[in-house]
Parts: C-alpha cells; structure tokens; sequence
C-alpha cells in the first residue's frame, strides 16, 4: 500500500501540495486528474522519493519514503515511474535500454538481465525492434521502450506521469492500451492523466486535484460521471470524454 498523509510541498513561497491525503491499496489504479499547476506530477514524484516534501508523511509498504533510514535506489526499484519524456539512451539499443537498470540497479549479469529485459519488451510489443536503435521508433514505442524498461525491474507499484501528453493523437491508444493491460494483470499504478475517457475505463477511482488538494475522489462513475465538487464540475465541463 501507498499512504500519502497530510502532504505539504513548497518552493520558497509557492505552496504546491496543501495537505494532501490519499492511499494507494494493492491492485488498485488511481488515476489523479486535474488542471496544470494543480500538484499532480509533483505528488507523483514526491511518491518516488525524487521531490522532497515540506510536511507530511509518504509510505510505501510501510517504509517511510523520507527517512534518513530509506534506501532510495531500493525504493525506486520498487516504485517505477514514467514521465511525459521518454528519456531513452540513443546511442544504446532498445534491448540495451530495456536492461541498463537492471545490470547497473540490480547487478544482474548481462544475459540474464536481457532475457528479462527482452520479455518485457515482447509484453509492450517490441520484441522485434530489440536490436533497433531508439531513433528508429515512433514516439509511441519510445513510451513503450520507457514502460519496459520500468517493468524490467519487476517493481511492486507504477507511476505514470501524462506519458500520452507528447505523443501525436493516433500514437496515444498504443500507449493506453499497454497501461489497460498491465492494470488487468493487477499491476498497482497511479496515473496523472488528461485522457478522461481511458481514466473512467482504468480506473479503481479517480482523483481530481484543484489548486494543490485533493478536491473529489472516488469511483470514476462518480468522480468523473457525477462530480460532487463545484470545481470537478467545472473541469470536466471543458473536456471530451
């Protein structure tokens, strides 16, 4: 389980996160939804240990995130996280970058790091692009290059930050439809997404977050199909879904 509790986070006078509350149950996909600036990608990083927070407490399976005790690199081996950017290596193939993490993280040797390497990549449909260089891809499959290479060191919890946001429209529904299989297979994840329509399809509940709180979350056939919150109505009055 993920439990954020009373999270605070600020830039000098910028409040980002104003006491946000949320946990995180296993198997369960919570995908947070939200205007820019609301807090969102800032939370998700704070899970993964790669923002700090002012105030509060994040735990995962019980170990405090920001203990001095907490090893970090053992805890983003468990929490993978994809942002907007694929960040891929181009001078490295695409098996390459599906088993960097796993020789360099975990110490694997290098042919059993890429036979784990390369079965994550036939899982997002990459199997035969394991020799290509990234270049060579669609923005699309450098996402999904990004999604295996998270998935190869097997973490307990994923983190998905609006990985469609800089694909072109018809490279989106590849990337949708590899995080709607890994939540089939019970994949814990939580998702920052403007993609509505793919949030009430995935999602366990939903999270709408205004001005750095959590203002509404539940199931997504309230959240997003009878929104309680003056401001959640608001949101969704000016999106497609």
């Amino acid at each position: 389980m993920i439990e954020i509790k009373n999270v605070h986070k600020s830039y000098g006078n910028l409040n980002i996160l104003k006491g946000v509350d949320m946990s995180v149950e296993k198997g369960e996909v919570v995908s947070i939804i939200g205007p820019s600036g609301s807090g969102k990608s800032t939370l998700l990083q704070c899970i993964n240990g790669l923002e700090s927070i002012s105030d509060g407490n994040i735990c995962v399976d019980g170990v405090n995130v920001f203990s001095r005790a907490t090893d970090l690199n053992a805890l983003r081996a468990n929490v993978g996280i994809v942002f907007q950017q694929y960040n891929v290596f181009p001078h490295l193939s695409v098996l390459d970058n599906a088993a960097l993490a796993l020789k360099v993280v975990r110490k694997m040797k290098r042919k059993s790091a890429e036979e784990v390497a390369y079965a994550q990549l036939e899982k997002v449909g990459l199997g035969d692009k394991a020799s290509m260089s990234p270049t060579q891809l669609s923005g699309g499959q450098q996402q999904r290059l990004a999604i295996a290479r998270a998935l190869a060191m097997q973490p307990r919890y994923m983190l998905f930050d609006e990985v469609t946001a800089a694909l072109d429209p018809q490279l989106v529904r590849e990337v949708l439809d590899t995080l709607l299989m890994l939540s089939t297979e019970g994949m814990t994840m939580v998702l920052v997404t403007h993609e509505i329509a793919f949030a009430r399809e995935v999602s366990s509940r939903v999270a709408f977050f205004d001005a750095g709180k959590i203002a509404e979350i539940g199931p997504p056939r309230q959240v997003i199909d009878s929104p309680k919150n003056e401001r959640t109505q608001q949101f969704l009055s000016h999106q497609i879904h």
